[in-house]
């Protein structure tokens, strides 16, 4: 009988390609051999090509390649683990650190504390360098007024950071 090139018909009647068997156009038959697959102890979620390897090597169909990166594309484990092991695009580039080191600042106010301090403050003014995540705590009093609040921002944070380019109020009144 004859075969085409790299095809082969083994002793037991299953068709060959290079020794793997070849799986009929069945798609319950390729569901049910990656589902075996991916579901192995040994398969432990690493990349696509890992499935794609293991079974290459046992069985041969059009389009197998595809087929696993399709199936593995519904798993969102596979997506997440495959995420983490890509390999980075090109070098990465520094920045100024002057230029963008105090961008942006973020503020709260903590307030209606349990106790007092010392000097009768009963809040906080957080102030947060988004970049860094460098917080600086403010004690103060609920009543402050604006006036009041201008006085420690230069000598606490425009001091250390400059003057931002934007500033986000996380507080709701």
């Amino acid at each position: 009988m004859r075969t085409a090139l790299g095809f082969a018909i083994h002793e037991e009647g299953t068709i060959r390609f290079h020794n793997r068997v070849c799986v009929l156009a069945v798609e319950e038959l390729k569901k049910k051999i990656l589902d075996e697959g991916h579901k192995t102890p040994h398969s432990i979620h690493l990349r696509g090509n890992k499935l794609y390897k293991d079974l290459k090597h046992t069985f041969w169909w059009s389009n197998i390649k595809q087929e696993v990166a399709d199936y593995l594309a519904k798993w969102l484990t596979c997506q997440r683990v495959m995420v983490e092991y890509q390999r980075l695009v090109g070098l990465l580039q520094s920045l100024d650190a002057s230029e963008w080191k105090s961008d942006l600042l973020s503020m709260d106010f903590t307030v209606g504390l349990a106790a007092l301090t010392q000097k009768e403050n009963n809040a906080i003014w957080v102030i947060v360098n988004q970049l860094t995540k460098t917080a600086h705590f403010i004690a103060m009093e609920n009543t402050w007024t604006l006036d009041r609040l201008s006085q420690p921002y230069p000598k606490e944070i425009i001091r250390l950071h400059r003057v931002p380019s934007s500033i986000v109020s996380l507080s709701r009144h």
